[in-house]
């Protein structure tokens, strides 16, 4: 997308690379296409061992942030998580959540998970990532946010890893009108993650977009424009773009959505909304200072 001519930058950012070849593999075509500036990685899931030299090899020339998308639902752990998991397999959100609201989550086996994830990480990438959210936004939750803020302090140099803040402003949140009491929730359980950064000097974007319901009733453009507006001083912007394959299928239940959005973000159409917008994808160090 070099065409893209626009003033203001914002880290737009595909989570869940490493889930399956069909979502990867979208992910480097939209990466090495100039339409993405970030990707989240899942180095628990099957397909992080295949992808990540693809990856590496495709930002070496299409420079774009690569972070670990920390995973603690839904799939196979990568440590013991002794009172995480359930026959093997960490809980859904639907167990997850309500237990870390409840501060009941085991700290040692999120610590012991989160640094197995982010080993994970290192070995393929030979270098720490650029930055940390979280997969279905876990990163906020209590128990989870503290062990995230103290390993990023005891494991990197300080200013070199980034983390995903999902704070908005009631306000902005109500005027984008999508998913609006989601994205009111999702911003006010961010708000102590928000503190522990600030008060540990670790840099966070703000502005934050993307939520929505996945449902293929609504076309995907007009909810896109929607997140380009009533955008924070150094926006981000997260979508889910893939190709549903049988490796998806067996272990993920978002599928079709995926491939509207891969559409669109490789379509004309999402270069005009950007120029509409005034914007250009862009990394996190673009936010620096």
């Amino acid at each position: 997308m070099s065409n893209i001519s626009a003033s203001k930058p914002f880290v737009l950012c595909a989570d869940d690379f490493g889930l399956a070849p069909g979502v990867s593999d979208a992910i480097i075509e939209l990466i090495a296409a100039g339409c993405l500036s970030a990707t989240s990685c899942m180095t628990n899931c099957a397909d992080w061992a295949r992808a990540a030299a693809i990856l590496k090899d495709t930002v070496a020339s299409c420079p774009a942030d690569v972070g670990l998308h920390l995973t603690l639902t839904d799939h196979r752990p990568l440590s013991a998580a002794k009172g995480l998991t359930t026959a093997g397999r960490l809980p859904p959100l639907s167990r997850l959540l309500p237990r870390a609201l409840l501060h009941a989550l085991p700290a040692q086996a999120v610590r012991d998970e989160l640094r197995a994830q982010l080993d994970a990480f290192e070995a393929r990438w030979n270098a720490a990532p650029d930055y940390i959210d979280g997969h279905q936004h876990v990163h906020l939750l209590p128990t989870v946010r503290e062990a995230v803020v103290t390993e990023v302090q005891r494991r990197y140099a300080a200013g070199t890893v980034w983390l995903r803040n999902c704070v908005e402003p009631a306000g902005a949140c109500i005027r984008r009108g999508v998913a609006t009491p989601k994205a009111l929730f999702i911003a006010q359980l961010g708000r102590p993650l928000k503190r522990l950064a600030d008060a540990a000097g670790i840099a966070t974007n703000a502005g934050f977009s993307g939520l929505h319901d996945f449902s293929a009733t609504h076309p995907f453009r007009p909810r896109m424009q929607a997140f380009l507006t009533v955008l924070g001083p150094r926006p981000l912007v997260h979508v889910h773009p893939g190709r549903v394959d049988a490796a998806l299928l067996a272990c993920d239940s978002l599928t079709t959505p995926r491939e509207v959005e891969l559409a669109y973000l490789a379509s004309a159409d999402f270069a005009d909304d950007l120029t509409a917008a005034g914007l250009r994808p862009a990394r996190f160090s673009a936010f620096a200072g």
